[in-house]
């Protein structure tokens, strides 16, 4: 019984502190907006595009993460080929680059989340070629989608030994993870 009147007691605090005064008869309200139909230029530019889409590009040989926004969730080699075409005029505005040397990735992704991606020979005339900041792109960029845990890499079909961060060749499987000591702040 003392429970309930506690209870009741608290209640009733709650309500009558809550600055609101009670009233028999409904009042209009004048609340402090604009009308709903009312058109107003924004004074702030968002970002276009309902969803987040991380890219991993470079800037003083270090991985820095991108974010764009699209409308839609791309497919993965969509955003691998955002990834090939570099960095946007905003991006190198921030002094962001890429190291792909390669225009010819594919990349499927099978039922296990590991995305192959197929690597085609490189473009000698591309302007960087640090392998290991151009693998650390492409796993960290498709890693960042949540349907890609891991990336692996071939050639022909065939299994391809590519650089971790910390430069030691593996055909296994890849994670950001493996490039952590590369990345850095954006």
């Amino acid at each position: 019984m003392i429970r309930v009147r506690t209870a009741l007691l608290t209640v009733a605090l709650v309500l009558a502190g809550c600055g609101v005064p009670a009233q028999d008869d409904p009042h209009r309200v004048e609340l402090p907006r604009r009308p709903l139909n009312e058109t107003v230029a924004p004074t702030v530019t968002e970002p276009v595009g309902e969803v987040a889409q991380v890219m991993c590009l470079v800037r003083d040989d270090r991985l820095v993460q991108s974010v764009r926004r699209v409308d839609a969730v791309p497919g993965p080699q969509r955003q691998l080929d955002q990834l090939i075409a570099g960095p946007t005029p905003a991006e190198r505005a921030q002094d962001l680059s890429t190291a792909l040397a390669t225009t010819a990735l594919t990349v499927t992704v099978p039922t296990t989340a590991v995305a192959a991606v197929e690597v085609g020979e490189t473009d000698e005339r591309a302007a960087r070629s640090d392998e290991v900041l151009a693998y650390g792109q492409i796993v960290c960029t498709l890693t960042s989608r949540a349907d890609i845990a891991a990336v692996s890499f071939q050639r022909a079909g065939r299994p391809l030994q590519v650089p971790r961060g910390d430069l030691t060749l593996t055909s296994e499987p890849l994670r950001a993870a493996d490039y952590r000591s590369l990345i850095g702040p954006g």
